[in-house]
C-alpha cells in the first residue's frame, strides 16, 4: 500500500561545468534534505553538468554510468527515493545524447526512466538560443512509476508548457509529477510558478519542481525557485536564492479530499 504521508524535498543547485564540483554538491543537498526528514528528494535538469555543449556530449553517460551510481548507492544508504533530475545519457546516435531523468528507490534500483519529449528549441528576447535538437534525441514514452510512495509521473523542464502530456500522467494514475527543470531567466520570472500551479490544478496533484538557479555560464541565467504545490495549487514550499533545498508534506489524505471536493478528472470527456 502507498505511504499515506510522507516528506518530499526539491534540490536547487547553480551547476557548472565542473562535474566533480556538481556532483559533490548534488549529494550533500540530498543529504541535507535527508537530515530534514525527505524520503523523497528530486535534483534538478542537468544537475550533474552544465557548461559548453561538446562538452556536455563528451561526457554522456549511460543509466548505469557513475552519477547514476552514485545515486543509488546514497538512495540505498539513507534508505530514500531519489529523482536524478536529468543526465546527458549516452545513445547510439553520433553526435546527440538524451536528456533523461532517473527515478531511484530507497534499495538503490533504478525504478522508471524517462527521457525528454519535448526539446528546447528557442530564440530568447534577451538575445539567448536554444537549440537543444542539434544534440538531443527526444523521448516518445510518458512514464508514470508505481512505488512505495505512490505513483509518480515523470517530465523535465520544457515538457511544463504542454499541458496534453500531464493529462496523460494524469489519466495513468500520478499523484505527485516531477518537474525538475533549468528554466531560463528571461521566461521564468513571468512563466514558471503559473505553469507548475496550473499543472498542480487541473490534474489534481502534487508538484515536485527542483531547479537550476543563477548564473552558469557567460550565456546562460536560470530563475531558480524550486517549489512543491499540492493538488490545489498552494505553494507549500520554495527554495531562496542560491543553491540549497525546500521540503514539505505529500499527505494522502490531502489529495483524495481535493479530489472528493473537485472531482473534475471524473468528468473528463476528451
Amino acid at each position: 500500500m502507498a505511504s499515506p504521508s510522507y516528506l518530499v524535498g526539491a534540490v536547487q543547485m547553480t551547476s557548472t561545468a565542473d562535474r566533480a564540483r556538481n556532483l559533490d554538491t548534488a549529494l550533500r543537498l540530498v543529504n541535507e534534505a535527508a537530515d530534514l526528514g525527505a524520503r523523497f528528494v528530486g535534483l534538478p535538469e542537468n544537475f550533474a553538468f552544465m557548461g559548453p555543449e561538446q562538452d556536455r556530449l563528451a561526457g554522456a553517460e549511460t543509466v548505469e554510468g557513475p552519477t547514476v551510481s552514485a545515486l543509488r548507492e546514497l538512495a540505498r544508504r539513507r534508505g530514500i527515493q531519489i529523482l536524478a533530475g536529468s543526465i546527458a545519457e549516452k545513445v547510439e546516435v553520433p553526435g546527440k545524447s538524451a536528456n533523461t531523468s532517473v527515478l531511484v528507490g530507497s534499495d538503490g534500483g533504478v525504478l522508471a526512466v524517462y527521457r525528454k519529449i519535448h526539446l528546447f528549441d528557442v530564440n530568447i528576447p534577451d538575445g539567448a538560443r536554444y537549440a537543444e535538437s542539434e544534440s538531443v534525441v527526444p523521448g516518445d514514452r510518458p512514464v508514470v512509476a508505481a512505488t512505495p510512495l505512490g505513483r509518480i509521473g515523470l517530465s523535465v523542464c520544457y515538457d511544463l508548457r504542454f499541458p496534453e502530456l500531464y493529462r496523460l500522467l494524469s489519466a495513468r494514475g500520478a499523484e505527485l509529477i516531477c518537474i525538475p527543470s533549468a528554466f531560463t531567466l528571461f521566461t521564468g520570472k513571468d512563466h514558471w510558478e503559473p505553469l507548475l500551479r496550473a499543472r498542480a490544478i487541473e490534474n489534481l496533484a502534487y508538484v515536485l519542481a527542483p531547479a537550476q538557479v543563477g548564473r552558469h555560464s557567460a550565456t546562460r541565467v536560470t530563475f531558480g525557485n524550486a517549489m512543491i504545490i499540492d493538488p490545489w495549487g498552494v505553494v507549500l514550499a520554495r527554495c531562496p536564492d542560491g543553491e540549497g533545498v525546500c521540503v514539505a508534506p505529500f499527505r494522502r489524505d490531502r489529495l483524495e479530499r481535493v479530489r472528493a471536493e473537485l472531482p473534475s478528472l471524473l468528468h473528463r470527456r476528451l
